[in-house]
């Protein structure tokens, strides 16, 4: 297998403010875009051709990566005019693909970080001789997901969309967001339309007779689709709970790229990243959080899984816990920020202008 598709066309809506000027591959998790690493993995796993499936804000991917040389890949681009989904997203690309009709070719969704042993897929799909294998891993919670059964031996039984009644709950595998197609089966989806892997190409596979191949997999997995878990995200990257070759450090408690500047009685911890050129005020506290590039946070600022954007600034005394803050945005001095508060940007919130206790 030497062949991949990346789909990174969606526009991050459940991201915002994250993802008003940045695609959400190209957020930046453990201090690089997040699709770095996952190109990273897919070529420590074998892959050298990978070609990404962009819309939303696509003239960002191709300055950044390039040809892909630089991670040792040859990576192609293609734009969608209009939103085709999963299934269309894949299709669309499928003229770039240089694999004969029985290679398999691995698709990623691009906001999924993940342990995913890579190769072992493949070789699943190799061994039963597959049309399509998934990846499967196993949740707690199944309501908020489609639901993949499976038999003894792993051949796919059917796709039942989110639960709603207990009964419903049939088993708490679901589909984790990785794929291994039979190139031939990628020509089957229909040309020039929107269509969904989930809940139509896969559908009308299995009722077609196809063999659908799930493997279980259930190391690190995380959908990356709101602001709490991406935070999450990069802070198990930087503490090496989910791996990746392409974190610019070592891994720890914290991760403080070049340019970042600390104040020596400051504490940063839990896996927070700052970014190039931001500063940590004296006697500030950052725990499981990222500062993006040429942010500023002022003394005796204390920050708990939060996210703070490119050049945004974070006053004296404030307190933020579980919240974004856009790209630019001001957070005047003595504000308490509380979770799921997101903050756009440019915004400007004045001094003790928030506030969840007494002033005083």
């Amino acid at each position: 297998m030497t062949e991949a598709i990346l789909l990174v066309g969606g526009k991050g809506t459940r991201l915002r403010p994250l993802t008003v000027h940045t695609p959400k591959p190209m957020v930046r998790a453990a201090g690089v875009p997040f699709l770095t690493h996952q190109l990273a993995r897919a070529r420590a796993a074998g892959v050298d051709h990978i070609v990404l499936a962009t819309s939303y804000l696509a003239d960002v991917f191709e300055p950044h990566f390039g040809d892909g040389s630089s991670l040792g890949l040859h990576i192609e681009y293609v734009t969608e005019d209009e939103p085709l989904g999963t299934g269309g997203a894949i299709r669309n690309v499928a003229s770039r693909l240089h694999s004969g009709p029985d290679d398999p070719v691995l698709v990623f969704n691009g906001d999924i970080l993940t342990g995913l042993n890579i190769r072992a897929l493949v070789d699943t799909h190799e061994t039963t001789g597959a049309d399509v294998s998934l990846h499967l891993t196993k949740v707690t919670d199944p309501r908020a997901y489609g639901l993949v059964p499976t038999d003894d031996t792993g051949r796919v039984l059917a796709f039942l969309e989110k639960p709603q009644t207990p009964e419903e709950i049939v088993t708490d595998q679901i589909n984790a967001g990785a794929y291994v197609f039979r190139r031939s089966v990628i020509d089957t989806i229909p040309v020039g339309r929107p269509v969904s892997v989930e809940r139509e190409t896969f559908p009308d596979l299995l009722a077609a007779g196809a063999h659908l191949q799930g493997l279980v997999d259930s190391t690190y997995w995380l959908d990356l689709g709101t602001p709490a878990a991406f935070v999450r995200g990069s802070a198990d990257l930087v503490l090496g709970r989910a791996p990746s070759p392409a974190i610019p450090g070592r891994c720890g408690d914290r991760l403080v790229l070049p340019t970042a500047r600390v104040a020596p009685d400051a504490k940063v911890t839990g896996g927070t990243v700052v970014g190039e050129g931001a500063f940590v005020a004296e006697g500030a506290r950052v725990f499981g959080s990222t500062i993006l590039p040429g942010a500023v946070i002022e003394p005796g600022a204390v920050i708990t899984d939060s996210l703070i954007g490119t050049r945004a600034v974070v006053g004296e005394r404030s307190v933020l816990t579980g919240t974004v803050i856009g790209d630019g945005a001001i957070i005047g001095a003595d504000n308490e920020l509380r979770d799921g508060m997101r903050v756009w940007c440019d915004a400007r919130i004045p001094a003790g202008a928030v506030r969840f206790s007494s002033d005083q």
